[in-house]
């Protein structure tokens, strides 16, 4: 083996540990296989796609917090429920102040109101929270999450309480299924690929610091708190685009989204697809979602069924389907590929 190909291997276990080496491919997998689900027939499985990205996108959302910053988010949901309403009272405003469909300029620009003002939610709510780390972190974003639900669930004159906000049509461009779930891929792409930069920026190295020692990261005379709170606003950001699709695609929009029910579904998918990796939350998205839509016509017990899974998941592969993924394919890269690595394997062994 040449030093050029030795060179090689070794930036590829590198790669494999850090797991970029293995979410590229799957990034690339998923997008093809998100651009053929059209071709499947019916209807049903364009909806149910819809929904995988819309929510994949919150689970990853949620994931720099928990898989980038190692803190976990019991309120997120907050942020991905303030970007659906901003979205929504736009809509039925403009809605309520024209004729006819909703127009394109008034669509858009209620779409792209989502996520600043789910980002200032985040800010507010993250300038308290930073301040804690691990339980006590997760249990005050609960708090200001269900916070945040009660405003909502009980300001009737402003966001109809329990009743939700209904009637939220997109033009008429979106409201086919079709139309409507290749927009969603559109967006959806161009937020992971700015989530890749930044995680795979200084700033997302900088996150992998923080999770792994706060206080060395100090000693560095790095603001642990200040990038924290950048993390939390971008974050909510994020959720606050996956919530402001989620409005026009439900054609409705309900308190139940800032609950704390809904941020456990992020954390579940997070769980399932692995956190450590960064497309892991989305490939969640996949197994869950589909799971829920598959369960739910045959039988009620779908929340025995998500309970067994996860409690598979957290027994035999805690770290994600794409962690034992990553650990199997990182230990077969350890395998000898030569006569002489093959050779020098047991003496190795015998000097140890």
């Amino acid at each position: 083996m040449t030093p050029r190909d030795s060179n090689v291997r070794a930036n590829w276990r590198i790669r494999l540990a850090t797991g970029d080496g293995l979410s590229l491919p799957v990034v690339l997998l998923l997008f093809v296989g998100f651009l053929l689900v059209p071709l499947l027939p019916g209807r049903f499985w364009i909806i149910v796609a819809t929904e995988i990205l819309i929510l994949g996108l919150f689970a990853m959302s949620f994931n720099l917090l928990h898989g980038y910053m190692g803190q976990i988010s019991f309120g997120h949901a907050a942020f991905f429920g303030i970007g659906a309403y901003a979205t929504g009272l736009l809509m039925r405003y403009f809605k309520g102040t024209g004729a006819g469909d909703l127009g394109y300029f008034e669509f858009f620009f209620s779409l792209l109101a989502g996520p600043p003002v789910a980002a200032l939610g985040a800010l507010v709510v993250g300038f308290f929270c930073v301040r804690l780390t691990g339980i006590y972190f997760a249990i005050l974003t609960l708090a200001f999450g269900e916070l945040l639900y009660y405003i909502v669930f009980s300001w009737y004159s402003f966001t109809k309480g329990d009743d939700g906000v209904q009637g939220l049509l997109p033009p008429a461009l979106f409201q086919n299924a079709i139309n409507f779930y290749y927009f969603t891929l559109l967006v959806v792409a161009l937020a992971v690929c700015l989530m890749w930069r930044i995680v795979n920026s200084p700033f997302g190295y900088i996150l992998r610091t923080i999770r792994d020692n706060q206080r060395r990261t100090a000693f560095l005379g790095i603001n642990v708190r200040a990038h924290m709170l950048a993390n939390f606003v971008i974050a909510g950001a994020f959720a606050g685009v996956a919530g402001a699709l989620w409005g026009p695609f439900q054609r409705s929009i309900a308190p139940g989204l800032l609950g704390w029910e809904q941020s456990g579904i992020a954390v579940f998918m997070a769980l399932i697809g692995g956190a450590k990796l960064f497309i892991g939350p989305m490939l969640g998205s996949v197994v869950y979602t589909f799971l829920h839509a598959w369960v739910t016509i045959y039988t009620v017990y779908w929340p025995l069924t998500i309970g067994l899974i996860i409690l598979a998941i957290v027994i035999f592969a805690p770290g994600g389907l794409l962690g034992l993924v990553k650990e199997r394919l990182g230990a077969r890269s350890k395998r000898p590929t030569s006569p002489e690595q093959s050779a020098a394997t047991p003496e190795t062994g015998g000097a140890q």
